[in-house]
């Protein structure tokens, strides 16, 4: 898709898309980091997809945005949602909003180096059937 058709689509309808992204990449990063049970791949993907986990993303690319992703992130952020946070403040829901924006923009133009970029700075893993979110450290 050309970036002109991309930045016509709603910002919510982008953040639908970059969410199965995520999504998608969270849960494969776990499979081949471990052969672990589904419960625990579940337990951990929903601690890095959730909007507390993808406002710890957000604080380390924030900075390496380029414009245009900033405004993407600003569009989505500030956009009617249909939906309401169920276990983050309404803060962390629209920055999560604004990431997922970025990611199915950047996916649906098919800058799939970009998305890996990003999503490479996730850091969740999957340890001895636990959950272990590692700590940023900048």
């Amino acid at each position: 898709m050309q970036k002109e058709e991309a930045l016509k689509i709603h910002p919510v309808a982008l953040a639908f898309v970059g969410d199965a992204v995520y999504s998608l990449y969270v849960r494969e990063k776990l499979v081949k980091e471990a052969n672990e049970s589904p419960g625990v791949y579940q337990r951990a993907s929903g601690a890095a997809v959730s909007a507390k986990g993808q406002n710890a993303l957000i604080e380390k690319v924030r900075d390496s945005f380029t414009e245009e992703e900033a405004d993407i992130f600003r569009r989505a952020r500030n956009a009617k949602k249909g939906t309401k946070a169920k276990s983050a403040s309404v803060a962390e829901y629209n920055r999560s909003t604004g990431i997922e924006a970025v990611i199915g923009y950047l996916y649906l133009t098919e800058n799939h180096a970009r998305v890996r970029e990003i999503l490479e700075k996730i850091d969740v893993s999957v340890q001895d059937g636990r959950v272990e979110r590692k700590e940023f450290k900048p």
